[in-house]
C-alpha cells in the first residue's frame, strides 16, 4: 500500500499555520534507539525458549544455576539489592 501524498483537501491545519513554518521539523525513526540499547536491560528471547521458561523468574532461576554451575559469582538477587540501597 502506497503511502498518502500531501494534498490541499487533507490539509487540517489551521490557517494562520504555513508549512514552511514546519520546514526541517521531520521525525527520525529510531533517533533513540542506540542510546535506548545502551542503557535498557530488556532482551528478546526466542519463541522457543519462552515455551520453556514462560516468566522472569523461571529466566532468573535457570541462568543463576548455569552461573553457580559454571562457578561464575551471583550478586544475589534484585530484592537483596533493592533492600541494601535502602
Amino acid at each position: 500500500m502506497k503511502k498518502k501524498g500531501f494534498s490541499e483537501l487533507d490539509d487540517d491545519l489551521r490557517p494562520e499555520y504555513r508549512p514552511e513554518d514546519f520546514a526541517g521539523m521531520r521525525a527520525v525513526r529510531g533517533k533513540y534507539a542506540k542510546a535506548l540499547r545502551r542503557v535498557s536491560n530488556v532482551v528478546r528471547i526466542a519463541p522457543d525458549v519462552h515455551a520453556a521458561f514462560p516468566n522472569e523468574r523461571a529466566v532468573n532461576s535457570a541462568l543463576r544455576r548455569l552461573m553457580r554451575k559454571e562457578g561464575k559469582s551471583t550478586s544475589g538477587s534484585p530484592r537483596s539489592a533493592r533492600r541494601a540501597a535502602r
